[in-house]
């Protein structure tokens, strides 16, 4: 399909992705470098290896944000043996994919502070002082953004520079992403949106012909999409539907049959076997941790609901719902739908992808994802939404009269999405709602037409220019909240 344009033809591949770059620096002003939560134990990958030379997260442990250290510190402030596995590691269940990822960064960091320091410089090269949060946090933004154009250079295939320029935007900042591509850098989300997109990018550039090569390249992007985040496995439905394709038509093809079978099988052993040699980061940290290359430290598979998944529940509930937090997705899914049916041969696959992955979060015990703005499992599929939201864009646009009409009403509706997903992370982070648990949706709504609009102003100034004392409020709102949920 031929692209459309934001500006003159022979600007037409180069402007759109001027104008989401310059967006990018312009929110750099929003990065959050701390490290909460979850976050504590990604980062721990990085840093306990590059500052102590091993993987004693004692430090990462004390130094943790105030909800960490009390489940985990000991009335003398030292890790609770509780937290010791059998091997005498401290308990750190979370994917080393970020860490390998931010690595570059606070190897720069950490040069720079070591230099500082040679010439009296008082900054702490422990990992934990600003140069090293400040690394980690802009590292996270950077991914972020990479799998952002990345999306942005699938989707315009399909449905054009204007299109795609607008869907990757509304996704950007009308989902759950910015939550945790700004404000909980350390956490693995948007590193995943990276590796999705990096995926699914380069599995649709080789498709039609795919050399021994490129077969090697895709299963060194798949290793690093599974060191991110597990659940990214079920990315590799598109695999699977194109084999399953592949063989069908390799018996069709006649006397030279057994021959295309066997040079198929023989390009997916090599993807397989390359692919789990990639996975040697994640199974050497889990051995030293657990003792065992295949713990993953999180509640065993067989108490998940694979009898009774929460389907619905993963989409609509109040607690964390896909659709119902972010609503713009599901315009983002009907494009989905929309593009399989027009496009099959590349729709099928990344459609039984999204599926696939929308079932196993759904027969996940915590698929709400506990403290969760959304549903944060499903910014994995960031490249897949902005895929559907730009094909669902254009399909809307033959609706109207003229180009222009559908492009100013895409915008405003688009913006207005954008509008309420800001107030409602506003809502998120001031804790307004519940970070946790399910929200009352007409104290929410309530909110978004009243409080949001009246203390945003304030609180994005305070966020810019009072960071830590804002910070300090938030962490003090939420061990409130955590306490009032363990009081009898």
């Amino acid at each position: 399909m031929e692209s459309q344009s934001l500006s003159t033809p022979h600007t037409r591949r180069t402007s759109p992705e001027r104008w989401l770059l310059l967006l990018f620096l312009l929110s750099l002003a929003l990065l959050n470098p701390w490290v909460r939560g979850d976050g504590v134990g990604y980062y721990a990958f990085v840093r306990a290896p590059l500052i102590e030379h091993s993987f004693n997260f004692a430090q990462d442990y004390i130094s943790a944000n105030t909800g960490f250290r009390e489940a985990r510190l000991d009335v003398h402030g030292q890790p609770k043996e509780f937290f010791r596995t059998g091997t005498g590691y401290l308990d750190n269940h979370f994917t080393v994919g970020p860490a390998m990822l931010w690595a570059p960064f606070l190897l720069l960091a950490h040069g720079g502070v070591l230099g500082a320091r040679a010439v009296g410089s008082h900054v702490a090269a422990d990992g934990f002082s600003a140069p090293y949060r400040l690394a980690m946090a802009f590292g996270t933004a950077f991914w972020g953004f990479l799998g952002l154009l990345l999306a942005f250079r699938l989707a315009r295939r399909y449905a054009g520079d204007l299109w795609a320029f607008l869907a990757t935007v509304a996704i950007w900042w009308a989902s759950s992403l910015p939550v945790y591509m700004y404000f909980n850098p350390s956490w693995s989300h948007a590193h995943s949106a990276f590796a999705v997109s990096l995926f699914v990018f380069y599995w649709h550039r080789t498709r039609e012909h795919r050399t021994v090569r490129q077969w090697l390249v895709l299963a060194l992007i798949a290793g690093l999409m599974l060191n991110v985040y597990y659940a990214n496995a079920m990315l590799l439905t598109i695999l699977v539907v194109e084999a399953l394709r592949d063989y069908a038509a390799a018996y069709r093809s006649g006397a030279a049959a057994k021959a295309a079978v066997l040079q198929l099988l023989a390009r997916h052993f090599l993807f397989a076997a390359i692919t789990l040699l990639c996975l040697l980061p994640t199974f050497a940290t889990r051995y030293i941790v657990y003792g065992n290359p295949f713990a993953t430290g999180y509640v065993s598979v067989q108490a998940w609901a694979w009898r009774s998944p929460y389907f619905l529940s993963v989409l609509f509930s109040s607690e964390h719902g896909l659709f119902s937090w972010t609503p713009l997705l599901l315009l983002s899914t009907v494009g989905l739908v929309l593009f399989r049916w027009r496009e099959p041969r590349v729709g099928t696959p990344l459609l039984a992808a999204a599926l696939a992955f929308y079932l196993f979060i759904a027969c996940y015990p915590d698929w709400a994802g506990i403290s969760s703005f959304g549903n944060r499992f499903f910014i994995s599929l960031t490249p897949l939404f902005i895929l559907g939201l730009s094909v669902f864009l254009e399909c809307v646009s033959t609706l109207f009269r003229t180009k222009s009409a559908a492009v100013a009403t895409a915008s405003v509706v688009l913006a207005a999405f954008m509008l309420w997903n800001a107030e409602f992370m506003f809502q998120w982070g001031a804790h307004l709602v519940p970070p946790r648990g399910p929200i009352s949706w007409s104290t929410m709504i309530r909110n978004q037409f009243t409080v949001a609009p009246q203390q945003l102003k304030n609180l994005l100034q305070n966020y810019l220019f009072h960071r830590h004392d804002l910070m300090r409020q938030i962490e003090d709102r939420d061990i409130d909240q955590l306490k009032k949920q363990s009081a009898p």
